[in-house]
């Protein structure tokens, strides 16, 4: 459909290479047409299907004398060997041919005498209305070059004037493949190839339109979507794509039709051909990944480096493409629905309005090209050229209608960055290309409604963290707002605030995860790479907020205050000499101290034993991501497969789905973990908590903590045997009447069995403790029992008991103006997590079933940790790329925060308790 011919039996009168195209029927008598159509001819062996004259295989056609002359019948004569013989007259085998139309249009002969122009072998009259004089020059605005091409200096002119004069399509297409190597950049100052199409545009305006499309003039090629800036919104936004897209189309991808017509440099269409196979993708590949690019909803990159001795050799000629999209229209018929390009090369008025992200500035095109070696000839078209240029960079952008749920698409959009290249040492140059297919909707909704809920969470946050930070008050015994106490709020606001990035990142990944690769027909697309950065930002945030919580819990574990207190009371007396004197008395039995050190090895041990186990977290983590495959699920494409071919094509990695897969891991391996660990291994195995409370009775030791100035906890390890330093005998003896009801309960109240409490303590108590415990730490047990002088050691001792025997009176309500009361918290204190009483005259204890007392140790912070822990992956993962490298950095901070916190830890312990550091093991 590019050009017209006659019909058999009739000779050409007059064409113009376009439309306007003249037949003429030959008479009876030579009822042939010669092979260049334009004359009759007598055919004595018959006709072919064309109306041509026709021979033997073993003979060829004669229709010319060897001077030219046409002949009244033609000839059939045989060949010698494989090429035909000439007459002794002829001996060059020269023969005269037609003279071009539009000299024998212009001069009615051959010649193109003055004051006729002769341009580009072209023929035409001075007195017709030519274009003006074109500029046959190429900007190469990248490199500050603007070169007389020599392709341009011979074709510019008469491409222009053939196209106006004679509506010559092979000429119009070759004018707008130069304006197009111009990047179809456009000035009114100046006639280059662009001027001159645009000029031409305008006069031919009565010719018509192509298919109604109004920039699309008969005979002309489409090169713009209008003459000016301003249309783009109207060409990608105004309507829709005529189909709908869906994920899987049976068993089979569901795939981008996308048709190019090409066109080579002189103008001549070429052919129509499917983009598969690696047609626009300069970086070499296999089919099916080339392939790959075109399925629906499969975001695809490639990028490589191609030498400039390379692209000489595989692109000697431009190829021209307008690319079209096809699709099934209402009755079957297959359809072209055009798609405009984006060239970010182009100038407007010496300015490039594509580069900007204005809609409404850009300027829309057609046609374009991959690699350029020919406008940039400058002297001789046989020689290699000064400058080449390059599509560098192309994206075709699928955009999603927003609200759709049948998979509707705006027209696709092909973006395209060329780069100019001065040719100089061509085997030692290269070039970075890039090819990529992206899919984006319009995500302002979603950040809205993210928005709405950072907002919303974070002023519950704040709530929440004023209530922490006034039950903390009350619970360090202070009532004035102070620069501490702001302090405080702020780090409580910190973890609260962290938890809600936690939960707003996690949602947005599972929710993207889910409602991606789940659906049906396109309903939601992924975010872009640069669109996922506030999901970025959020995921940062949630890390250091939590990282920042995390080294406030580690601080305050770390600092608290404990002591032992040992019920056991000395058995009879025993004979003992005072040094010095040389005296004998008798004096109390001493108490053994292995009991308190074999209490504080077992919380020492207790510090950082968590409800799960996380080296089983981390490799249970890596090995559904890498080893059952859940990693591919963060692939930006529609394939919801766990396993891929090796030969397949490997979309990019989606940031938000990688959280999302890796978070939503996280969370139900350690579910399932606690749900295992609470329901059957603290059941049936151990349950490490709640066995120190029973060890602490069994060994008639109490724990007195203090998390805060006038708040922690109480555990009553009281023996209701009355001593527990005896013999293997006499304590079985004591578990089995224990075991069978024939003594007292373990509780610290009669009649009960409760043993743990929150202690909310006054403040004159805890001023008689901290008068105690100023002794204790000033003089602490010394480093080395050896070689410690026994004066320090009496001091610390005395200390020591001194404590002992003050909280054990304390317990047992020895001392009236610091006494305590019994009680059951509200429901409304145990879900706030604070006290609405304070304790002015008697302190408070609170009975507490659940072991809150775990609150100071790694075991009730399950929850900080878990979180930070998976951000921590998450993080490190987000950085490089690599789940395997995320999951072993996840594990040395976990080793190496638990090593800080147990050798810490342990020096606390040692110094609140005085028991030897040596002691602990």
């Amino acid at each position: 459909g590019s050009s017209c011919v006659c019909e058999p039996g009739y000779k050409m009168v007059s064409s113009n290479g376009g439309f306007s195209f003249t037949c003429e029927k030959c008479p009876e008598n030579k009822s042939g047409v010669t092979q260049d159509g334009w004359n009759c001819i007598t055919c004595p062996k018959g006709l072919t299907l064309e109306g041509k004259c026709k021979c033997p295989d073993n003979e060829i056609l004669v229709e010319r004398s060897t001077d030219g002359i046409l002949l009244d019948k033609a000839l059939c004569t045989h060949c010698n060997g494989s090429e035909p013989s000439f007459s002794a007259s002829d001996p060059s085998g020269s023969r005269c041919v037609r003279c071009e139309k539009t000299f024998i249009h212009v001069s009615k002969s051959c010649g193109c005498s003055s004051p006729n122009i002769l341009t580009g072998g072209l023929c035409f009259s001075a007195h017709e209305s030519l274009p003006p004089k074109g500029v046959a020059t190429v900007r190469f605005a990248q490199l500050g070059i603007t070169l007389t091409s020599a392709w341009f200096l011979k074709n510019l002119q008469s491409s222009a004037f053939a196209c106006l004069l004679y509506s010559n399509i092979t000429a119009c297409q070759a004018l707008g493949n130069m304006c197009v190597m111009n990047m179809n950049s456009l000035s009114s100052s100046t006639t280059d190839a662009c001027g001159l199409f645009q000029y031409i545009f305008i006069s031919t305006a009565r010719l018509g339109i192509v298919h109604s499309i109004p920039y699309w003039r008969q005979n002309l090629p489409w090169l713009y979507y209008g003459d000016q800036p301003g249309l783009a919104s109207q060409v990608l936004e105004k309507n829709h794509f005529p189909t709908t897209f869906s994920f899987k189309g049976g068993d089979k991808d569901v795939k981008l039709q996308f048709i190019a017509a090409s066109f080579d440099a002189e103008g001549n269409f070429l052919k129509w051909q499917s983009l598969e196979g690696g047609i626009l993708q300069l970086c070499p590949d296999t089919q099916t990944k080339l392939n790959a690019a075109y399925v629906f909803g499969t975001t695809y990159q490639q990028n490589c480096k191609i030498s400039v001795s390379k692209i000489l050799l595989d692109f000697p000629n431009p190829i021209f493409y307008d690319l079209f999209l096809e699709y099934d229209g209402d009755n079957g018929q297959q359809l072209l629905w055009a798609v405009p390009v984006l060239n970010l090369n182009l100038q407007y008025n010496e300015k490039f309005v594509n580069q900007g992200s204005n809609m409404n500035n850009w300027l829309l095109t057609r046609r374009f090209f991959l690699v350029d070696v020919l406008s940039g000839k400058e002297t001789d078209l046989g020689k290699p050229p000064r400058v080449l240029r390059i599509a560098s960079k192309i994206t075709i952008s699928i955009r999603l209608v927003s609200h759709t749920q049948r998979g509707t698409i705006y027209p696709p959009l092909i973006t395209i960055a060329y780069t100019d290249v001065l040719v100089q040492n061509p085997e030692t140059q290269s070039v970075m290309v890039s090819f990529s297919v992206n899919y984006e909707m319009n995500q302002s909704e979603a950040q809205i409604q993210t928005d709405i809920a950072v907002g919303v969470l974070g002023g519950l946050a704040v709530l929440w963290s004023l209530l922490k930070t006034a039950g903390w008050k009350r619970r360090t015994g202070s009532s004035i707002i102070d620069l501490q106490t702001v302090f405080k709020f702020l780090l409580f606001y910190a973890g609260d605030l962290a938890n809600v990035f936690f939960i707003i990142t996690v949602g947005t990944g599972i929710y993207w995860l889910v409602f991606f690769k789940a659906q049906q027909f396109v309903s939601v697309l992924l975010p872009l790479p640069s669109q996922e950065e506030d999901f970025v930002t959020y995921v940062a945030c949630a890390f250091s907020l939590k990282a920042l919580q995390f080294l406030q819990l580690l601080v305050s574990q770390l600092t608290i205050d404990i002591f032992f207190i040992d019920w056991e009371r000395p058995k009879g007396k025993v004979l003992k000499a005072v040094e010095g004197e040389g005296v004998i008395k008798s004096a109390a039995a001493p108490v053994s101290i292995w009991r308190t050190y074999f209490i504080a090895n077992e919380w020492n041990e207790i510090q950082t034993v968590r409800k799960i186990n996380p080296l089983f977290q981390v490799l249970a983590v890596l090995f559904f991501l890498e080893v059952v495959g859940f990693s591919n699920l963060a692939l930006m494409d529609a394939s919801s497969s766990l396993t891929r071919s090796s030969e397949s094509y490997v979309a990019p990695w989606s940031r938000i789905l990688r959280f999302g897969v890796s978070a939503a891991l996280w969370i139900a391996i350690a579910i399932l973990q606690v749900i295992f660990f609470s329901t059957f291994y603290e059941r049936f195995v151990e349950d490490k908590i709640r066995q120190f409370v029973d060890l602490c009775c069994v060994s008639n030791i109490s724990v007195f903590l203090l998390s805060h100035n006038c708040f922690g906890y109480y555990i009553h390890g009281r023996s209701v045997h009355g001593h527990a330093d005896t013999n293997m005998e006499e304590m079985n003896m004591n578990l089995k009447r224990e075991a069978e009801n024939l003594c007292s309960q373990r509780g610290l109240l009669p009649n009960t069995d409760g043993q743990t409490f929150q202690i909310s303590i006054s403040r004159k108590m805890r001023l008689h403790y901290d008068w105690i415990h100023e002794t204790l730490t000033r003089k602490r047990g010394p480093a080395r029992l050896l070689d410690s002088s026994a004066n320090t050691f009496e001091q610390s001792t005395r200390a020591y008991n001194s404590m002992n025997k003050f909280l054990s009176s304390f317990i047992d309500h020895v001392h009236k103006e610091i006494d305590y009361i019994v009680k059951d918290k509200l429901t409304l204190e145990r879900i706030l997590g604070m006290e609405f009483m304070e304790p002015i005259e008697k302190s408070i204890f609170y009975n507490d079933e659940g072991h809150s007392f775990s609150d100071i140790l790694y075991y009730g912070n399950e929850s900080t940790l878990l979180i930070f822990d998976i951000l921590f992956f998450s993080i490190v993962d987000l950085a490089s790329q690599s789940f395997v490298l995320a999951a072993i950095l996840t594990y040395l901070q976990q080793e190496i925060f638990r090593f800080i916190r147990n050798t810490l830890g342990q020096k606390n312990l040692a110094s609140k308790t005085l028991v030897d550091e040596r002691f602990l093991i």
